[in-house]
């Protein structure tokens, strides 16, 4: 009989973590300089449960003056000359080695890559006189599922821990060639659909404002960087809410655009190629210029002329609002399945009384259809082979299912694995969902006003950005305030407005539950331990109008300013 050969031996799981934690500690320890390198996992409990203001207290003045500036500053004083992409490259690289060791947010420090570049960036100035590009100079972190040349892409996945990218994907050639420097990959969870980040490779990122608490899902990394000043411009993925999610929990901006106006070959996921929702790439940033300068950026490149799915819309930068232009915004208090928690009802209370004293603002209660059914048709198409595929690379390696990977595609029971009949099934009730939406929203136009005038139809809508602030760590199993938009295929942003009051946020004596889901929801709402945390909101417009979503909110926001 012959002898059969031996089984080449696997590595423990945890060897393989152990190696991407070395591997990682080991791009930041050239950066870490005045402060000690990052802690273990074990050790975050001797840092303080608030981070935020760590920065201001630990770093050169110069080096905080830098990082505190918006995007917008920054590209503005990097064209002018009055300060060196050097400088500002390893102000930003010395906050995001000090940002991981607070929050555990990155995967790979890019110091000599990004030092090279700076100097690059320098010699070109000093020759030519001018910048490169519109992003001359400027740090930009990335979600490490979006692929750089020669580095790792793991989606979250022990078992893809040595895959790498073989070439930059198209969106970081665009923003190279207008002058960016990467200088960060960042955290994502296992699997990639989780509103949380908590992988076997690299643990759970924290929240900057109290790391008992979520910095939020899949694209937490960006969140927790940004919000501690890391970075002030990033890259995002979304198809549930993982930009607008960690945005929210970490009081940054995140917009999540209408699919095919960015580019995303090359990104890094299992199920490649199943698109029944699109996933988006987008930015997060700590200004809406910020956003604004990306999306700019990205679609004045025209990328569909290399990317034939990108759909051939160039960006309008000169959309405005003025004074005379009326609109009319509507409100989505609850969607009739969750309460959101009470911060965010007085946050949307606030905002509302403040758009009412704008004289062209109009605001009307918008009633939410049937948003049940849309997360029953949304979470039917994330995993149409059944979660096969993920399950398939979590045992390839060994490793545990993490909490929230378990919820969602195990105990999920709309997941299941779909017949070519099923598939059309479904991917009809997405399209006559989204048909009756539009209805919906066409109807509020409707009749006449007391002059014999059309009543006007609603521009964007203004709604939670998900039921409460920033949960604890693997609760957030809540996707309906920001997924709904991912099926509808709806531009959204997110943005800061306030934060936790522990006197004024109290609950309702007389909470009466919606639903099984909202009365577990509402349980998971304590005053005291979210006191202080950011309350982010959401403004959501039509598809492609994702300029209009961006311009209405620069117009409030500057009008809240002028008026108030």
């Amino acid at each position: 009989m012959a002898l059969l050969s031996k089984a080449k031996q696997k590595r423990p799981w945890q060897d393989v973590a152990k190696e991407a934690q070395r591997y990682r500690d080991t791009s930041i320890v050239v950066v870490t300089g005045d402060f000690p390198a990052k802690p273990g996992r074990d050790e975050f409990s001797e840092l303080p449960k608030n981070s935020s203001n760590i920065p201001s207290r630990t770093l050169h003045p110069r080096d905080i003056q830098i990082t505190g500036s918006l995007p917008e500053e920054l590209i503005r004083v990097l064209a002018s000359g009055e300060l060196s992409t050097t400088d500002v490259t390893t102000a930003f690289l010395r906050q995001a080695a000090l940002a991981q060791k607070l929050t555990n947010c990155i995967t790979e420090l890019l110091p000599e890559r990004a030092l090279s570049r700076a100097k690059e960036l320098d010699n070109y100035f000093i020759q030519h006189k001018k910048p490169v590009g519109l992003l001359h100079g400027l740090p930009i972190s990335v979600k490490e599922m979006i692929g750089m040349k020669d580095l790792g892409l793991n989606a979250g996945y022990v078992a893809w821990w040595g895959k790498t990218a073989t070439k930059d994907v198209y969106i970081l050639q665009i923003l190279w060639n207008a002058g960016a420097v990467f200088h960060a990959r960042t955290t994502q969870p296992q699997s990639i659909m989780h509103l949380e980040t908590d992988s076997n490779l690299y643990g759970v990122t924290v929240n900057p404002y109290n790391r008992n608490l979520s910095a939020g899902g899949s694209s937490r990394g960006e969140g927790a960087l940004i919000s501690i000043r890391g970075s002030s411009l990033g890259i995002g993925s979304d198809i549930g809410g993982s930009i607008r999610c960690p945005a929210a929990n970490c009081g940054i901006y995140g917009f999540k655009p209408t699919s095919f106006r960015i580019p995303t070959d090359g990104w890094c996921s299992t199920m490649a190629g199943a698109d029944p929702i699109p996933g988006v790439i987008g930015p997060m940033s700590t200004s809406l210029e910020g956003i604004k300068l990306f999306m700019r950026t990205i679609i004045e490149a025209k990328p569909w002329l290399r990317e034939p799915a990108v759909i051939p819309i160039p960006w309008d930068s000169n959309l405005e609002i003025s004074d005379d232009q009326p609109l009319k915004i509507g409100i989505i208090w609850n969607d009739g399945v969750v309460t959101p928690h009470p911060p965010i009802t007085r946050a949307l209370k606030e905002t509302v009384s403040r758009l009412s004293a704008i004289p062209n603002v109009t605001v009307v209660d918008w009633k939410p259809y049937l948003h049940d059914e849309a997360w029953a048709i949304i979470s039917s198409l994330y995993f149409t082979d059944g979660g096969a595929e993920d399950a398939a690379t979590i045992a390839q390696s060994g490793e545990p299912w993490r909490p929230l990977t378990k919820w969602m595609i195990k105990e999920n029971p709309c997941v299941k694995k779909l017949s070519p009949q099923k598939l059309y099934y479904w991917q009809e009730e997405r399209e006559a969902y989204r048909k009756e939406h539009a209805k919906v929203w066409n109807d509020i136009a409707m009749g006449r006003d007391g002059s014999g005038h059309l009543r006007g139809m609603v521009d964007v809508i203004l709604c939670p950005a998900g039921p409460g602030v920033a949960p604890a760590h693997n609760t957030a199993k809540y996707w309906g305030y920001t997924s709904q938009w991912n099926l509808l295929d709806y531009p959204a942003i997110v943005f800061p407005v306030s934060k936790v009051d522990k006197i004024m946020d109290v609950p309702m004596k007389d909470f009466k539950a919606m639903t099984n889901v909202d009365e577990d929801n509402w349980k998971l709402y304590d005053a005291n331990e979210f006191d202080g945390l950011p309350i982010s909101l959401q403004l959501v417009g039509r598809r492609f109008e994702d300029e209009k979503v961006l311009a209405i909110l620069g117009y409030i926001t500057s009008a809240f300013s002028r008026v108030l």
